[in-house]
């Protein structure tokens, strides 16, 4: 559980019941994560033609996107654990919750990765309260996201389109939809408080581009869809920033552009590999790379064994130095470019990377001692 001394990013599902223990409904399930490969500091319409949720060119009141949206929003419930289990006090079941939105007339849901991880079944319920049974058609820990398809009618099946996220701007109004502690189709408001913000995948590795919104969102809108005020999905809502553990003013949802990447991949081949290159990195900004003697770029912190960074013989930080207040890692190689293309921080080094497929060749630029060279590295599957 997250420490009431500091504020933590925690993933945004809840836990509704357990099946031997008898916890309360709305109980809070949620956990921290460390920081992964490439360090974190938490902090359109679809074009592919299928149908979707009317859209307008004009701005909507909060009750007209609720109206034009809802029915395309559902609420999912997991089960965990063996509910056959002979031992009183060692086996059960667990129920969890969370939301999600329809995202194409053949009956594909999308969600939180951390929604659906583990789950023995799961079922999505409509705001009609019709159920069924979800398959789970993939999921990438990597963005927090997962694919769930129901054999559902088209009368049900209302899908909502996808905005372009690299549009959206700081102060725009947006709108949360989802089942916070199990209150179906609740809906929330607020604007964009920031962009291009870092947050922890559940296998610890970064996401990059989150939407900051301070629309309240609690446990249970995990995987709802963030909307901007034509009725479009900005983002999936995944995280919480919270001393408490409840809402307090600072979500993160994953931004459009990759929910269209990552479902897409998802629906046509079940599962998705990312390129890795296996360092923690961190941004040395042109200020500070002045007072250190090195050029602005991506500062490698640590290369781990067995990874192609370690094959090419990458080096990290031996030392650390403070300027200006901030701490930064010394000693060790700085990324400048990759495959030519110029590399002036850490975000920009995953960005490339992650442009990439494992098996690719690159060719990393890197300034050691204050001397440059080119390394190549042959990327590999990012582990799970």
């Amino acid at each position: 559980m997250p420490s009431l001394g500091r504020r933590t990013a925690v993933p945004i599902a809840a836990l509704l019941a357990a099946a031997v223990v008898g916890g309360g409904v709305g109980a809070a399930a949620y956990a921290t994560f460390g920081d992964g490969d490439g360090g974190t500091t938490a902090s359109g319409v679809v074009s592919t033609g299928r149908p979707t949720a009317q859209t307008t060119s004009t701005a909507l009141s909060v009750n007209e996107i609720y109206r034009r949206t809802s029915p395309g929003v559902v609420e999912i419930v997991t089960t965990t654990g063996n509910s056959g289990s002979p031992f009183p006090d060692g086996g059960g079941t667990q129920q969890a919750q969370g939301s999600g939105f329809v995202y194409d007339t053949a009956g594909h849901i999308v969600t939180n990765e951390h929604v659906v991880d583990g789950a023995n079944s799961i079922t999505v319920r409509f705001p009609n309260g019709s159920t069924y049974t979800a398959t789970l058609v993939g999921s990438d820990a990597s963005t927090d996201l997962a694919v769930l398809e129901v054999d559902a009618p088209t009368s049900l099946l209302h899908p909502l389109a996808l905005a372009d996220s690299s549009k959206v701007e700081v102060g725009d109004g947006v709108v949360a939809i989802g089942s916070p502690f199990g209150l179906e189709n609740s809906v929330t408001s607020g604007i964009v408080s920031a962009l291009h913000r870092d947050i922890t995948a559940p296998n610890e590795f970064t996401i990059d581009d989150a939407i900051q919104t301070d629309a309240a969102v609690n446990h249970g809108n995990s995987g709802g869809p963030l909307l901007d005020l034509l009725g479009r999905v900005v983002g999936v809502t995944a995280q919480i920033k919270s001393d408490s553990g409840g809402n307090e003013g600072v979500g993160f949802a994953i931004p459009s552009n990759t929910v269209r990447s990552v479902a897409s991949k998802l629906i046509s081949a079940g599962k998705i590999e990312h390129a890795y290159l296996g360092v923690s990195i961190e941004t040395i900004p042109a200020d500070a790379a002045k007072v250190l003697g090195v050029p602005a770029g991506a500062a490698v912190t640590q290369v781990r064994a067995g990874t192609p960074a370690a094959a090419a013989g990458l080096r990290g930080a031996s030392g650390q130095r403070t300027v200006n207040g901030q701490l930064y890692p010394t000693g060790g190689d700085v990324i400048t470019k990759v495959d030519g293309t110029t590399v002036a921080s850490a975000d920009e080094l995953r960005s490339l990377i992650d442009a990439k497929s494992p098996g690719d060749g690159v060719s990393v630029t890197i300034v050691r001692g204050g001397a440059q060279k080119t390394v190549r590295v042959t990327l590999a599957a990012r582990p799970s």
